[in-house]
């Protein structure tokens, strides 16, 4: 797998991979081709949590294990893809006496098209990570309608939170950077989670908690950040999971929530943490299709 990343000009290049849209069949959803192309976009969308799961073998290649232990990733999306277009990851090389460093990362279309950027880091690096100094208020909240239920500090009821064997032998069938780690005994003992799974983890769970405050309308993801703090998260092994909303707002096209979540060990110690940027589109809900809403 190492072998195809290429050293261009200090940047570590992958190889060409076709990300599959495995929610293509979740009908109603932006991974739908008949929702998705409804709302403007080309066809269903591969789900962003995917393509972070092109940078493992990059991550290896310049920080070794210790990312899996205490890295991060974070990435903002741009551009959607759809099932089966050829994308590539791109990763800066870092200093090779840094312990603490941040580089930049990016992922491109064949054809040049920039489908997401962000940065990767290990240790502790000074400068904060490409979510972290974003903005959260770049535009005015306003009247929210999808998500007029939420506001800014409403948790995520706690939670338990486990990754199974076979949701892991399920998202092998399609993922395209296997990892021998990935369902044999690792370097930590277990079988460790995907970038894809973490998110999961993460996100999936914490979310349903919320979803009687939620209007109806179809969602996306618009940006990820995944946490290593006392990593990696294990397969088979249970944790807690909670969080909690940082920004509410909404732009043009969208609604949107920011949130942290942590994966928590039964005692309380940290494992990994994560930011998402959640987008709802308001031409999916009724609250924005009915002309008396105001």
């Amino acid at each position: 797998m190492n072998s195809e990343i290429e050293l261009r000009d200090h940047v570590f290049v992958g190889p060409l991979r076709r990300s599959q849209n495995n929610a293509r069949n979740v009908k109603g959803s932006i991974h739908d081709d008949a929702t998705a192309t409804k709302l403007g976009f080309r066809g269903g969308t591969v789900a962003g949590s995917i393509h972070l799961e092109l940078f493992p073998p990059l991550l290896l290649k310049a920080f070794g294990k210790r990312w899996f232990e205490h890295g991060t990733i974070s990435m903002y999306f741009l551009n959607a893809t759809t099932d089966r277009e050829a994308v590539r990851a791109f990763l800066r090389e870092p200093p090779h006496d840094a312990s603490d460093a941040q580089v930049e990362i990016w992922i491109e279309r064949d054809d040049g098209m920039r489908v997401a950027e962000g940065t990767a880091s290990v240790g502790n690096p000074e400068e904060p990570s490409a979510l972290l100094r974003r903005p959260l208020d770049r535009f005015d909240a306003g009247q929210l309608r999808i998500l007029g239920g939420l506001k800014v500090g409403d948790q995520f009821e706690e939670c338990d939170a486990f990754l199974t064997k076979d949701a892991m032998a399920e998202r092998m069938k399609v993922i395209t950077e296997p990892l021998e780690w990935y369902t044999k005994p690792s370097l930590w003992g277990g079988a460790i989670a995907t970038p894809a799974t973490m998110v999961q983890l993460l996100y999936a769970q914490s979310i349903a908690t919320l979803r009687g405050k939620l209007g109806q309308a179809v969602g996306l993801f618009g940006a990820i950040e995944l946490r290593n703090i006392n990593g990696p998260v294990l397969v088979e092994h249970p944790y807690r999971v909670g969080g909690s909303i940082v920004a509410l707002g909404q732009s043009p096209k969208t609604e949107y929530m920011w949130f942290e979540t942590a994966l928590n060990e039964a005692d309380s110690k940290r494992v990994a943490e994560m930011r998402m940027l959640l987008r709802f589109m308001k031409a999916s809900s009724p609250k924005y299709q009915d002309a008396s809403a105001t």
